[in-house]
């Protein structure tokens, strides 16, 4: 059995279009949830983690 290319190009404009159609809805269905993954996506990633060092966050303010 063999998929003419006709055939193969209808199907996968059909699942593109299918797509695209599916993204448009969840845009639009709730605007500021696809901001934030847009904006997610630029976003840098967080910096290292620093280790303690002789300013310990339990000490009191007046010890220091």
């Amino acid at each position: 059995m063999s998929l003419s290319i006709t055939t193969l190009l209808i199907t996968v404009g059909a699942i593109l279009a299918l797509a695209v159609l599916v993204g448009l809805v969840l845009v639009f269905r709730d605007t500021s949830a696809a901001q934030r993954r847009i904006e997610s996506l630029f976003r840098r990633p967080p910096g290292p983690h620093k280790t303690a060092g002789d300013e310990q966050y339990y000490r009191p303010y007046w010890s220091r």
